[in-house]
């Protein structure tokens, strides 16, 4: 058999232990249907020649800025730029945040040709303020190019593309912050127990999701990594979640029920992916990434475009130069002990509680908006204390000392707008949990049985520079083709009552006097009761997320 057509950049020895040359040399399909199909399957994964085929025709096929630079530009500009520098003494430029260039089987020119690169496309790039995958992506695209200035044409088409609904690359602190934080909200809605793990180890939970690009540009190996970036040019960012969401899913089922390996689980997390092919091939780690039942596209933006929202208003959009994210307040320093007092939950329980919040709160720290025993025993006071605060923490402790609760994620004032008439109203980022006897969560029926519903086809994303002027609510019902109403009866209140979910039942039903509950399986949560199917209420507290920085 003919060796592979390896450049001039590539260790073949190297090269070839890593990845096995085996495969077709020609591609025929041009249907994206097939083409994701076939990047899925590794149909090109195995051939060194058809891959290298396949990455110029995605990357040639990205729409960019009119003027995006090309080979030519990098033969202009790397001689001035460059000098008589040997490419392993070169610096890397400050947006890749101390990032190293990963070995990927390069050779010392190799090595060097990266360096070279990256210096060409900061200074091409200037608007480029973060972005720490690139060294990644320049050193896997240079296997797969004639030369430097082909190589440097690739990565620019990737962070030059203005299709506003296909992200591709972070390429600001604000953006990739805030790409963390979603990672963290997916983690803690389709890997819970992954997340509950996380957090009884980590001190800074949140730090720990913030590693997840890491895992994916530097840790993995080549094998992978490819593998990875093959779908990823045909599909786009989401796979990235995706991904990296399995990485998290195989490291709990390897640490679960076992001692630590260390007291630090960012460390142990990435020895892990970096020796995962002793335990997880690339087709299984892609396998059990499709397997999960991700948000729409469109969902997933939405969720990233509020947790944008939420670093700009905390004033979070660079890189503090001494402490990143000095400002951040982390699940386990969010709930102080020296100042947190509640009559149902302790300091442990809230901490668990404020673990399942949307990131974008979980920066906050808990504020006291209600509490029947400072404010008496009325739902109309309780509606008085809490409007204008969205989103909520409902607790309620039974007199057979239960407690259970639930996450409201929009301002009771909305149940102003049905007339004085019982209306739902609410997002699927609401959730129910009981916390006496058992601790359990529910969350909307639509995240663990995406089967219920199919979201409709999304028009074109408006073009508006101003994120907050498309910010439709996450995980808002309309998105969704529901079956009936009953899947979405997330939150409804009136003189009378207040009523946490519904469709054959209700989750919570409380009375005007906060006197008497009850709980039931309802459909929107499709849980089991929180507590006695009725009871008496002992304490009814509500509780605000109060940005730090105001208080």
């Amino acid at each position: 058999m003919d060796s592979p057509g390896y450049n001039c950049f590539v260790d073949g020895e190297k090269m070839t232990a890593a990845i096995q040359d085996l495969g077709p040399k020609e591609l025929s399909c041009t249907e994206l249907q097939e083409l994701k199909q076939l990047a899925r399957q590794g149909y090109w994964a195995r051939s060194h020649e058809l891959r290298g085929k396949v990455y110029q025709r995605l990357i040639r096929d990205i729409p960019c800025r009119t003027v995006t630079p090309d080979a030519s530009v990098y033969s202009d500009i790397v001689g001035k730029l460059v000098g008589k520098h040997g490419g392993s003494s070169l610096p890397l430029p400050e947006f890749v945040d101390n990032t190293q260039v990963p070995s990927y089987c390069l050779n010392a020119r190799g090595q060097g040709a990266v360096r070279k690169i990256l210096l060409c496309i900061a200074n091409q790039f200037p608007d480029i303020s973060f972005c720490p995958a690139l060294p990644a992506v320049v050193a896997l695209l240079l296997h797969y190019s004639l030369d430097e200035a082909e190589c440097f044409e690739k990565a620019c088409r990737i962070l030059a593309c203005n299709d506003p609904g296909r992200k591709l690359v972070d390429q600001s602190f604000l953006a990739f912050e805030s790409s963390c934080m979603t990672f963290g909200d997916l983690v803690n809605k389709y890997c819970q127990a992954a997340h509950k793990l996380m957090v009884a180890v980590s001190e800074d939970v949140l730090q720990v999701y913030a590693d997840w690009q890491r895992w994916l540009f530097g840790e993995l190996p080549l094998s992978h990594f490819a593998r990875v970036f093959d779908v990823f040019l045909v599909e786009g960012y989401k796979v990235l979640y995706r991904v990296a969401l399995a990485i998290l899913k195989f490291f709990h089922k390897v640490r679960a029920g076992q001692p630590p390996e260390s007291d630090n689980v960012r460390q142990d997390i990435r020895t892990f992916v970096k020796d995962i092919a002793k335990t997880v091939s690339p087709e299984k780690l892609l396998e059990k990434a499709f397997a999960i039942r991700l948000f729409s596209r469109k969902e997933i933006q939405l969720l990233q475009m509020a947790n944008e929202k939420a670093l700009k208003q905390k004033g979070i959009t660079v890189k503090q130069k001494s402490v990143s994210l000095s400002k951040r307040q982390f699940v386990h320093l969010a709930v102080h002990a020296e100042n947190f007092h509640s009559e149902i939950v302790s300091v442990r329980e809230m901490r668990d509680i404020w673990s399942w919040v949307p990131e974008r709160f979980a920066l906050c720290q808990p504020l006291l908006l209600f509490s029947s025993l400072q404010h008496g025993y009325s739902l109309a006071r309780f509606y008085f204390q809490c409007e204008g605060r969205e989103p909520t923490l409902l607790l309620i402790k039974t007199t057979q000392k239960e407690v259970c609760g639930a996450y409201l994620s929009t301002d009771w004032s909305e149940r102003n707008k049905f007339g004085g008439k019982l209306g739902f109203f609410g997002t699927g980022e609401c959730f129910v949990f009981r916390l006496q006897p058992e601790v359990q969560r529910y969350e909307w029926v639509v995240i663990k049985h995406p089967e219920l519903t199919r979201p409709p086809e999304a028009p074109a994303a408006p073009t508006s520079s101003n994120p907050s002027e498309r910010l439709s609510p996450f995980l808002a019902a309309r998105h969704f083709n529901l079956p009936s109403k009953s899947e979405s009866m997330f939150m409804a209140g009136s003189v009378d009552c207040l009523i946490i979910g519904g469709g054959g039942g209700q989750a919570l039903y409380i009375d005007g006097d906060l006197n008497r509950g009850r709980t039931g399986h309802c459909d929107t949560f499709n849980n089991q009761p929180l507590c006695s199917e009725n009871f008496l209420v002992a304490a009814v507290e509500a509780w605000g997320f109060q940005d730090p920085d105001t208080q």
